[in-house]
C-alpha cells in the first residue's frame, strides 16, 4: 500500500465534503481544516537485547484540537510514514466529531515490525518512543492508544514510563487509553471497535430491510476488528462464511464455527489451516457471493480492480480506508451500501473516551454499563447519518462526513480567529 496514496485518499475525500460546505464556511476555514496543525518526526535509539544500539524512526502527528486534545493510535508497522500518520490522524478528527466526543484527531506510528521484535525488546522501543514523545503526550494534548501493531500491554508500558518520569505511582488524569483493566483501563475497549462494526452493521441490514439473521457474511481480518466482529455477528445469528488474515483464508458455504476458528487462531496466530472448512485465497474471498462484506485488515482492499466483482449488498469497514475512492464511486453505482469507517469502527474511540472519563473522574465502570453505552451511541449516531444521506440523497460516506468536518468548522467559528 502507497501512504502517499492513503493520504491523497483522505483528502480526496475531504475535498468533495469541503465543496459542498463553501457557501456555509469561508474558503480559508475549510483551507485550515485539511491540513494537521502539527507533524513531528523524531529518531529512537534504544539499547536491544543484542546489546546494540538500533535507531527507530517514530512520528506523530496532531490534525485538530478544535473540539478537543489529540486522540489516535500508535500504528507500529516496517512500512509506515509520515504521510500515513497524517492520513490517519484527518480521519481521526473526523470519527471523533462523528461519534460525539470531545477529542480531536491524533495518530502516532514507529517504523518496526512488531513481529521481529521479541517481547523484551518491544517494550524497550515502546518506552523509547514514550520518552522522546512525552512533550506530545497530555490529558489535554494528545491521548494516544493501541492500532494496528501495538496493544494494551504496550500501553501499560506508556502508562509506567510516564509515571515514573514523574516519580509518582500513577497519573493525574487519563494520558494513554486502550490499558490493561489493573492499570486503570476499563472493561471492552479491547472488544469495542469490533462490537461497534457488528452493532453498525445491525443497524444497516434494518435500514436496507433485511433480515440479519441466516444472513451471509464474509470478514477481512481476525484481529481485533475483524475477530471480535465475527464472533459478535455469529452471535446475532449470521452465518459467517469466509474469514481471512495476512496468511491465508477458510471458507464453508454452511457457515464456519467463529469459536472453534478463534480457538484455532490463537493456537496457530493464523485462521489458515483450520480444518473446519476449506482454504481459499484471501483477494479471492472479497468477490464471493455474501450480504455482508466486512474488510477489517488494512487499507486500500476494494479498489478499482475488485470493486466491479463485489457481490454483497453492504460492505461494512471495519478497517481504517479500506476502500478506494475510485473503488467507492464503483460500488455506489452498483447500488451498494457501504459503511464508512468513521461510523462503522468507531466504537474503540468511543469507548476510549470512555475511559478517559472513567480515569479523570477516578471512576469505574462496569462491562454491562460500557456495552449498553456502546450500543446506544453506535445506534445513535448511525441514524443521524442515515437520515441526512436519505433527506439529501446522499450516500452514507457523504452524509457522515458532512456531519463531521461541519461540527468542526463550526467548533473552529466558536474559537475564533485568532490563536
Amino acid at each position: 500500500m502507497s501512504e502517499a496514496t492513503l493520504l491523497t485518499h483522505a483528502l480526496a475525500n475531504y475535498d468533495r465534503t469541503a465543496e459542498c460546505l463553501r457557501g456555509e464556511f469561508s474558503d480559508d476555514l475549510l483551507a485550515k481544516i485539511r491540513r494537521p496543525q502539527e507533524r513531528s518526526e523524531m529518531l529512537l535509539s534504544p539499547q536491544l537485547a543484542d546489546g546494540r544500539v538500533h535507531v527507530f524512526q517514530a512520528y506523530v502527528v496532531h490534525h485538530s484540537n478544535a473540539l478537543g486534545p489529540s486522540k489516535g493510535g500508535i500504528r507500529i508497522s516496517a512500512s509506515v510514514t509520515l504521510d500515513d500518520v497524517a492520513a490517519l490522524a484527518m480521519e481521526m478528527t473526523w470519527k471523533c466529531a462523528l461519534i460525539g466526543v470531545p477529542f480531536g484527531g491524533g495518530k502516532s506510528g514507529i517504523v518496526a515490525d512488531p513481529a521481529s521484535l521479541s517481547r523484551h525488546d518491544k517494550e524497550v522501543v515502546i518506552r523509547s518512543f514514550t520518552r522522546n514523545a512525552l512533550r506530545h503526550i497530555h490529558p489535554l494534548v494528545y491521548v494516544p492508544a493501541p492500532d494496528m501493531g501495538s496493544n494494551e500491554r504496550d500501553m501499560g508500558h506508556i502508562k509506567d514510563a510516564i509515571t515514573n518520569s514523574m516519580g509518582q505511582a500513577t497519573t493525574h488524569g487519563c494520558y494513554v487509553t486502550g490499558k490493561p483493566v489493573i492499570l486503570g483501563g476499563i472493561p471492552g475497549r479491547r472488544e469495542a471497535t469490533g462490537n461497534g462494526v457488528a452493532i453498525t452493521i445491525a443497524a444497516a441490514m434494518a435500514a436496507l430491510g433485511r433480515y440479519l439473521g441466516g444472513a451471509k457474511a464474509i470478514v477481512q481480518g481476525f484481529g481485533n476488528v475483524g475477530g471480535i466482529a465475527a464472533q459478535a455477528l455469529a452471535a446475532r445469528g449470521v452465518r459467517v462464511i469466509g474469514v481471512s488474515d495476512e496468511r491465508g483464508g477458510v471458507y464453508r458455504e454452511e457457515g464456519l464455527d467463529i469459536a472453534a476458528l478463534a480457538a484455532h487462531a490463537a493456537r496457530q496466530g493464523t485462521v489458515a489451516g483450520f480444518a473446519g472448512g476449506a482454504a481459499a485465497d484471501g483477494a479471492e474471498l472479497l468477490t464471493r457471493p455474501c450480504d455482508i462484506l466486512v474488510p477489517a485488515a488494512a487499507g486500500n482492499q476494494i479498489t478499482a480492480a475488485n470493486a466491479p466483482l463485489i457481490q454483497a449488498c453492504l460492505v461494512a469497514e471495519g478497517a481504517n480506508g479500506p476502500t478506494t475512492p475510485e473503488a467507492d464511486a464503483i460500488l455506489e453505482r452498483r447500488g451498494i451500501t457501504v459503511v464508512p469507517d468513521i461510523i462503522c469502527n468507531a466504537g474503540g474511540v468511543f469507548v476510549s473516551y470512555l475511559e478517559y472519563t472513567q480515569e479523570t473522574q477516578q471512576e469505574q465502570m462496569t462491562l454491562q454499563e460500557v456495552n449498553t453505552r456502546l450500543e446506544q451511541r453506535m445506534k445513535e449516531r448511525f441514524a443521524q447519518v442515515h437520515d441526512l444521506a436519505r433527506e439529501r440523497r446522499l450516500s452514507l460516506r457523504q452524509a457522515a462526513m458532512l456531519l463531521a468536518v461541519r461540527r468542526v468548522a463550526q467548533a473552529l467559528e466558536a474559537r475564533g480567529n485568532l490563536p
